[in-house]
């Protein structure tokens, strides 16, 4: 008799054209992600030529029970790792009936800011650093922590190797390789600060699809601690007092910022940052002012100021990128939870079609 496991292996490629493809969004708290498997016909690798779907919106806090239906669009495709074969993993936002985007689509405004023809000459480049802690199931306590206690103070954890000192790894080695897997261009992990806290990066990716390749880098992460019966947390400040929390530091640059004096439009666009900090600050994740204390590597939440291989402002300017007179520039302040599309395209708002001296008083260039 067959074993659970060699039914969940199943090649279905050996009796049928057909696939799977598991839709995937964002839920109503704006961080959590949803998703359900439908069958097609035969492999898809273009999103326009998948069919739209929909779910009951208000049983995700998307919708009313009396207007429940919301349509699901499908707007990015990648390999599933957990099927494999030629199933997919779909990226989608969602639309009222009318077609209209839901108070929860945040894809669908990044979208029209990365489209605009000002935006879209400069090539966008964007690396996220996602930081998350592994916590204990039956206890929300940080994986390797003794319970109800605490390890010893931070210096050891950072990078390191052992069992009194790294825990998860077989975790995140596993998400990483399912990332690449996926398709995802993830470059790296590495182990955080604080014990059971770690970091993956994403990109160079450009403009849109940032976002969308941590959606799903996030998704395959809950769907590998769900296996591993352990609990994902993307919190900012998951344990108070002297631990660092967790950040999404989004590294960026354009085309101008990368070619021959660069750096001059890297200080202009640092500019512009300072001058929208509380409207950055107000979209960069919900609990922020528990991590940005100006302790433990960051910037007091209030204040803005950048510097060069400084990591406690609020923008970082690496040593190479002074040297070279061009490269990309490292915005500290989003939080672990913030929503990448809102993020990626507030930057690019900022830095490439705000103007400061021509704003109609709500932060947005005048026309």
């Amino acid at each position: 008799m067959a074993l659970l496991t060699d039914l969940i292996n199943l090649d279905l490629s050996d009796c049928t054209e057909k696939i799977i493809a598991e839709y995937i969004w964002v839920g109503g708290s704006g961080m959590d992600v949803r998703s359900k498997a439908r069958t097609l016909s035969g492999p898809v690798d273009d999103p326009s030529k998948l069919p739209k779907w929909n779910f009951d919106g208000s049983s995700t806090g998307q919708a009313t029970g009396d207007d429940s239906e919301v349509i699901l669009c499908p707007q990015a495709i990648f390999r599933d790792p957990f099927r494999k074969g030629k199933n997919i993993l779909v990226m989608c936002d969602c639309y009222a009936p009318n077609g209209e985007p839901i108070p929860t689509n945040k894809r669908h405004g990044a979208a029209k800011i990365f489209s605009h023809p000002d935006v879209k000459d400069e090539e966008p480049w964007f690396g996220i650093e996602q930081e998350y802690t592994l916590l204990q199931k039956d206890t929300n306590w940080p994986l390797g922590w003794p319970l109800g206690g605490y390890p010893g103070p931070q210096g050891p954890y950072y990078c390191a190797a052992g069992a009194d000192k790294s825990y998860g790894r077989d975790i995140v080695d596993a998400h990483y390789k399912a990332c690449l897997y996926a398709g995802i261009d993830i470059s790296g992990i590495n182990g955080e600060v604080m014990p059971g806290q770690w970091e993956f990066q994403v990109g160079p990716a450009v403009g849109i699809s940032a976002g969308d390749q941590i959606w799903v880098a996030r998704y395959i992460l809950e769907r590998i601690t769900e296996i591993a019966g352990v609990v994902v947390s993307f919190d900012p400040k998951p344990i108070p007092g002297d631990w660092n929390g967790a950040g999404a530091h989004t590294n960026y640059s354009t085309k101008s910022m990368r070619s021959e004096g660069g750096y001059e439009v890297i200080k202009k666009a640092i500019k512009n940052l300072s001058l929208r900090h509380r409207e950055h600050i107000a979209a960069y994740g919900d609990g922020n002012e528990r991590r940005l204390t100006g302790r433990h590597e960051t910037a007091d939440i209030n204040t803005f100021v950048w510097g060069v291989a400084n990591r406690g402002a609020s923008v970082r300017v690496g040593r190479d990128t002074e040297k070279e007179g061009k490269g990309y520039f490292e915005d500290r302040r989003p939080a672990s939870n913030m929503d990448p599309y809102v993020v990626t395209s507030l930057i690019a708002e900022t830095t490439l079609l705000w103007n400061p001296n021509h704003s109609n008083g709500n932060g947005v260039a005048a026309p």
